[in-house]
């Protein structure tokens, strides 16, 4: 039990703060990225430095809380919180210190990957990470991390350098391939099973202005463009990253008001390199492919790409997902998709296919936890909608996609695009190989199990 005293000394520990139920502003500190997830934790500890941290998984650990850790806030299942525990809040500590000497970046956990974009730009560089400028950097590092550049420098994973880390016990450590080695593989895809990341150091490219933005096509022409683009990514330039989409054209500026509302096959890509470069790369796109409804490719900083998406996606929707890796797109698998895409629930519903080759291939199965180094795409169902009454739909239609197409895949999925449904066979078999050595080097930093919020990995026996 949790009495006066005790809160009263955790909050003078706490530079940030700490929120009670009670509290002017708890409403809005407690609210999710879903809205159709509602938690309430007995208390939200707002850290702005590492020993505010140290100070929270200590509390919360010796008055046997459940603990979630929140970073960006851009969780999907709502991890980021708790009913009646301790959420340890760390969208305070917002820091990106850049070297443009080593082309590295150090980043606090609270980042967004446009916080990060913007800081790099600045200096012509960037880090591999997602599509969406909302995005939390760490939940997204944790749990791999790919998009726009991922054909090119491979996942976010691939590119972090080390990370500091606060344990269950409560320790400070470092994690790199030179210290606590074991931790720092665990990392890299296994979410955030293992402490309370603090800093992340990672690898920059030289990246500006690129050729991108989508092309629609009529709901009609889907089959043929997604066998196109199935044959066309085997041979496409590393430095080319076309994901492919099946949705609703949003009824809204900047999209053009004749094609409001129409279901369209899309292709959203990004060329690294000039408008002449990118051009080339998309010809056979543009020569083999019956004409488009809407071309919105250009030259654009890369920040504005990667914020393409941001006003479509505001804080409080109501979202359901599904995910699974996919090694191959046949002909039936497509009839599929397309048949359960035309039964979306809503304009904003929508299925990506993400290029996960290239580059990410060239990582062995075992050098990360993100063990499915051969497949081609991260499949994504995403439910989405304002309106909480259609939340049951939303689930309804996200469940049945998916387990119309299931079949054709592999079996695991990118952990990130996976809801609080899923059961353990699902994560032994995304992990493969990798899981037995997970639990272990769980067992050797949170042998309690003390950081459960997440797609847990139990220690092992």
């Amino acid at each position: 039990m949790l009495d006066n005293q005790k809160i009263a000394t955790f909050k003078a520990a706490v530079r940030g703060g700490v929120i009670e139920p009670t509290d002017k502003g708890y409403d809005e500190a407690r609210a999710l990225y879903n809205g159709m997830i509602d938690k309430r934790p007995r208390l939200i500890a707002r850290c702005t430095s590492a020993a505010d941290v140290i100070s929270a998984v200590n509390f919360g650990r010796d008055n046997a809380l459940v603990i979630a850790i929140r970073g960006g806030g851009h969780n999907g299942p709502g991890f980021g919180s708790c009913d009646d525990g301790l959420a340890i809040d760390l969208s305070l500590l917002k820091g990106v210190r850049v070297d443009p000497a080593t082309s590295t970046v150090r980043v606090e956990p609270g980042c967004t990957q446009a916080d990060v974009d913007h800081a790099t730009h600045a200096f012509g560089l960037a880090v591999p990470a997602g599509i969406v400028g909302s995005t939390g950097i760490a939940g997204l590092t944790l749990g791999g991390g790919h998009g726009y550049l991922t054909r090119q420098y491979g996942l976010t994973i691939d590119n972090l350098i080390e990370a500091d880390v606060v344990l269950a016990d409560g320790r400070f450590v470092t994690a790199s391939e030179k210290q606590n080695a074991d931790l720092f593989w665990a990392l890299r895809g296994g979410g955030g099973n293992f402490g309370v990341v603090t800093s992340f150091a990672y690898r920059a490219h030289p990246v500006k202005n690129v050729y991108g933005g989508p092309i629609f096509w009529e709901i009609k022409d889907a089959a043929k463009v997604m066998r196109f683009y199935r044959d066309f990514l085997a041979k496409a330039p590393a430095k080319l990253f076309p994901f492919l989409g099946l949705k609703t054209v949003p009824s809204a500026p900047p999209f053009p008001q004749e094609i409001w509302g129409r279901k369209i096959c899309a292709m959203i890509s990004c060329y690294d390199g000039t408008q002449a470069e990118g051009e080339a790369a998309m010809k056979p796109v543009r020569d083999g492919l019956p004409k488009p409804i809407m071309d919105g490719m250009g030259m654009l900083p890369f920040p504005a790409l990667q914020g393409l998406f941001d006003p479509l996606f505001p804080k409080g929707l109501q979202w359901y997902w599904k995910g699974d890796f996919v090694k191959e797109l046949s002909d039936e698998a497509i009839d599929v998709h397309i048949k359960q895409a035309m039964l979306a629930p809503s304009a904003l519903s929508l299925m990506h296919l993400y290029p996960i080759d290239g580059a990410v291939h060239r990582v062995g199965t075992g050098d990360t936890a993100w063990s499915t180094r051969d497949a081609r795409w991260s499949m994504v169902i995403a439910a989405i909608d304002p309106d909480p009454r259609k939340a049951k739909d939303l689930k309804k239609w996200g469940r049945g996609y998916w387990e119309a197409i299931h079949s054709f895949n592999p079996g695991g999925a990118y952990v990130n695009f996976m809801m609080d449904d899923e059961n353990d066979d699902r994560l032994q078999t995304t992990y493969g190989p990798n899981f037995k050595r997970l639990t272990e080097v769980k067992k050797k930093y949170d042998p309690k199990n003390l950081f459960r919020v997440n797609q847990n990995i139990r220690p092992a026996a």
